[in-house]
């Protein structure tokens, strides 16, 4: 299948990525990843492996895209719930802290 990353177009196939990637050992993953085979792997790191160019070359989009349409199980990370908005007591009793228990000397 032909797939455009970082403005190259590739000739990728399923099998051929396994090929490329069966004696990687994957990093450990934060971000979005890319299950192939047993392994999950970064999506930085698998698009690095098939395209041989600088991480800062492509997207994270542009290899899930890729991977997804050769059938492999993408992964992202749900993006955090936004905090919840603190009220004007809130905001002052956490800017003055927890309150320390004072001994008198003696």
């Amino acid at each position: 299948m032909r797939c455009v990353i970082a403005r190259f177009p590739f000739d990728l196939t399923k099998s051929g990525v396994l090929e490329s990637m069966k004696d990687v050992k994957p990093e450990p993953c934060t971000r979005e990843s890319v299950i192939i085979g047993r392994g999950q792997y970064p999506a930085k790191q698998v698009g690095e492996i098939l395209t041989r160019q600088d991480r800062r070359d492509f997207s994270v989009g542009e290899v899930l895209r890729a991977m997804t349409l050769l059938g492999f199980t993408c992964r992202t990370v749900p993006r955090a719930a936004p905090a919840r908005a603190l009220g004007p007591v809130q905001r002052a009793s956490a800017m003055l802290g927890t309150p320390v228990s004072v001994r008198p000397a003696g």
